[in-house]
């Protein structure tokens, strides 16, 4: 793949691109050849099926999309692409990338699609369980090769057994470990007010405060869970409020907090800590909340260009990884450039080990996996999971952009840097 700047393959012309296909559409610098080519099911290269939510509440996972692609099968073509044993040479690596819209349904008809129509040879996956467990459902339906990132492994093993579909993630057990150090850091009476969405990611974190938060000394207030696209949290604030909650920890799409803490705060409820998972994920989504409510505010930090973590396919740090992207881009480094890279270095390496297309034996590369990923080292389990080293972030006023990530936890994982401390919201 070329490099899309050389080609003026901007993020805008791109998303206009993907709107006009009606989301069937492959990353390339010269795209009417490349969807040719992937229709023709040329062995000539290599496909990689990408199924993103580029549109939708959970946009923000794929923000870094072309860019990240594009530099990814950059890298991975630089020497002429893998080398394939029954076809005697080395073939380039393509991708195609379809927008999910964010919804559950769609994701599984494209991954078919990606699957029946387009005959890729392996499936990369992302972001939330609203894309990857659907995706890896039809994954194993069809007997394809499937990596995903970006979700935590909790949800993905809801979907299991798994035979054929790998997860390489954060796990939310590591999230909380990480906001309790975090929470511990700053004076509170420990009262921790619930904010999860009615879907699998909000559940799974629900369940998992429930379990950590009273043997660590935190009384869990939990109003139940909500729907998605709630747009009056009058009744949650309200209740929190008489219980004098002052952590809040939420776990919902970017749209919907900012719908949240506006209110909170119009309500005047302004807790001395805000978790806010998924959504505090981006400073895009930060900055959308406005007013500049968004200072203060902590979240997982599933990536972080501090994190002391190298590119398999360069060597590259993760400081000069999202320095590349602010450069390309003029946007501020986000979260999914660490774990959607990885999935590129995950797939590359099954690839140049299996040395062949054969699906069973591409699986078994991915199930040997030993792997120092920009996200961190990645060794699967029996379970089809690996695990990646996470901590917890709180965003306050930045001077190159609005925000700054600052990493104030590592949770169970030591070798992360930590820059500062947790500050009480009402100080900041």
């Amino acid at each position: 793949m070329e490099n899309s700047k050389k080609k003026g393959m901007t993020r805008r012309n791109f998303m206009k691109n993907v709107g006009y296909t009606v989301g069937a559409m492959g990353i390339s610098s010269a795209i009417p050849r490349f969807v040719k080519t992937a229709r023709a099911a040329s062995k000539d290269h290599i496909l990689i099926g990408r199924p993103l939510p580029i549109t939708g509440p959970v946009a923000a996972f794929a923000e870094s999309t072309p860019w990240l692609d594009d530099k990814a099968l950059g890298d991975i073509n630089k020497d002429g692409g893998i080398y394939i044993r029954e076809y005697e040479k080395k073939v380039p690596v393509k991708v195609k990338i379809l927008d999910t819209e964010s919804n559950p349904t769609k994701a599984a008809e494209l991954a078919s699609r990606l699957i029946l129509n387009d005959k890729i040879d392996i499936m990369y996956v992302s972001s939330t369980p609203a894309t990857v467990s659907p995706v890896s459902g039809v994954c194993e339906r069809f007997k394809m090769p499937s990596v995903s990132t970006m979700m935590p492994v909790e949800m993905f093993l809801h979907g299991g057994p798994f035979h054929w579909c790998f997860n390489a993630s954060i796990s939310v057990r590591d999230f909380i470990a990480s906001f309790l150090q975090a929470w511990d850091q700053i004076e509170t009476n420990r009262v921790v007010g619930l904010c999860a969405q009615n879907d699998s990611d909000g559940i799974a974190w629900a369940e998992g405060a429930g379990k950590a938060l009273g043997p660590a000394g935190y009384e869990l207030v939990d109003l139940g869970r909500f729907p998605v696209g709630t747009n009056d949290y009058t009744t949650q604030i309200n209740g929190w409020k008489k219980e004098k909650v002052e952590i809040l920890f939420a776990n919902m799409s970017p749209p919907d907090f900012a719908t949240l803490w506006r209110q909170s705060h119009r309500m005047g409820f302004v807790p001395k800590a805000c978790t806010a998972g998924r959504a505090g994920l981006f400073s895009s989504a930060i900055e959308a909340i406005g007013g500049g409510l968004g200072v203060g505010v902590t979240s997982e930090a599933v990536w972080h260009p501090a994190y002391p973590f190298k590119s398999s396919l360069t060597g590259k740090t993760a400081k000069e990884f999202s320095e590349a992207y602010e450069a390309a881009s003029g946007k501020q480094w986000t979260q999914p450039l660490g774990g959607c890279h990885s999935g590129y270095e995950m797939v590359a390496d099954a690839l140049r080990r299996a040395q062949t297309l054969d699906k069973e034996t591409l699986r078994k590369a991915l199930a040997d996996t030993d792997l120092e990923t920009l996200q961190g080292p990645t060794k699967f389990t029996k379970e089809n999971i690996a695990v990646t080293p996470s901590g917890c972030l709180q965003w306050v006023k930045g001077k190159k952009f609005a925000f700054e990530a600052v990493l104030v936890s590592n949770g169970n994982y030591k070798n992360l840097p930590l820059e500062g401390k947790t500050v009480s919201i009402p100080e900041l």
